[in-house]
């Protein structure tokens, strides 16, 4: 009987996709509180673009194995753990870590999911799914009868974020090039071309008193347009700064400039409010509070996904082993929906 061995990518340093690394050795042993995750599904995130160009703002020293999340089977428990967990399907936000064929998280940290679901749907919304969820209903507080902007309508997040939106009975205006308008228009959303049109004018013929909730990856220039687009008691949430990619220098500085941003527009005497959001934010200060929320909210998200309020918009799926096209198709800025890698 043939053993099991591992497969992860890792990223040397600042390299090209082909400069991607191919490790074997050997399956991890869980240590206590632990879990073993063979990997079924995980994905080409924004972060990862931004990681082999050293451009994410926290991310760890090279060399390191990427990958934000993933869904797969748990393999192995560690003492403490409920050895019953094994053979379940879980999803867990590991951040870097996840492209590889098997993956040791905290049991703490992994969320079951549903039957009927399937690995790769799965993945589509576990950090796509927690970042729309949590902007949404945690930060803009939508409510059916409001109308918002969505940058990026037909990205990872955007595409989720709309359905979410929708579900919720709210209005949605979304960016994006002219080639996504029909799928969007499908939706319900009402596109409009960054590229072609002065994208503020345009929002302000849909939506004359302003939007009551704007979210904007971004950054840059584009964050002061969002902001002056909100109707009174409208919510600006900033999540990202994608004009920044390929930019020289360093990577803290675009998001320190958002964040003095949000600040000084927080401060001063109006109805609206500013959020920077990331959904890492507040684990060092409770690691338990953020589990519970982590676990309800993509819980929440699972259900969405059950009941067909958002569908699983995957772009692609390839093989582990073949990440450099994976990496190339996800920055080439012609697909919709996720790249999912599979072991």
């Amino acid at each position: 009987m043939k053993t099991e061995g591992l497969v992860e990518v890792v990223m040397p340093g600042k390299v090209e996709p082909e400069g991607l690394e191919i490790r074997h050795g050997a399956v991890p042993a869980a240590g206590p509180g632990q879990v073993v995750i063979r990997m079924e599904a995980t994905g080409v995130s924004f972060a990862e673009q931004q990681m082999r160009r050293g451009r994410y703002y926290d991310q760890p020293a090279f060399p390191f194995v990427p990958g934000y999340d993933l869904v797969g089977t748990v393999l192995a428990t560690g003492e403490g753990v409920e050895p019953g967990l094994v053979g379940t399907r879980v999803a867990a936000l590991v951040k870097v870590g996840g492209w590889a064929s098997h993956v040791i998280v905290d049991a703490a940290d992994v969320v079951e999911v549903p039957q009927g679901v399937g690995a790769a749907e799965a993945e589509t919304v576990v950090v796509n799914g927690i970042t729309a969820w949590q902007m949404l209903h945690r930060k803009a507080r939508v409510r059916a009868g409001q109308a918002i902007l969505v940058h990026g309508a037909n990205g990872g997040v955007g595409s989720v974020l709309v359905q979410l939106a929708q579900a919720a009975g709210v209005k949605v205006i979304g960016t994006a090039s002219a080639r996504h308008h029909d799928a969007l228009r499908q939706r319900g959303v009402v596109p409009v071309d960054y590229r072609t049109e002065d994208v503020a004018a345009r929002v302000r013929e849909l939506a004359p008193g302003g939007v009551d909730a704007v979210f904007d990856h971004v950054g840059g220039r584009s964050v002061v347009d969002s902001w002056r687009l909100l109707a009174p008691g409208g919510t600006l949430v900033s999540y990202g700064s994608a004009s920044t990619r390929d930019d020289e220098g360093s990577k803290q500085w675009p998001v320190l400039k958002l964040l003095g941003r949000v600040w000084l527009w927080n401060a001063l005497p109006n109805r609206r409010r500013a959020y920077f959001f990331n959904v890492w934010a507040g684990r060092a200060l409770s690691k338990n509070r953020f589990r519970a929320r982590l676990h309800a909210d993509l819980t929440q998200v699972f259900a969405a996904l059950q009941r067909g309020d958002i569908t699983a918009q995957i772009a692609a799926q390839l093989p582990l082993t073949h990440v450099a096209d994976a990496v190339r198709l996800a920055e080439s800025g012609t697909i919709a929906g996720k790249i999912v890698l599979n072991p």
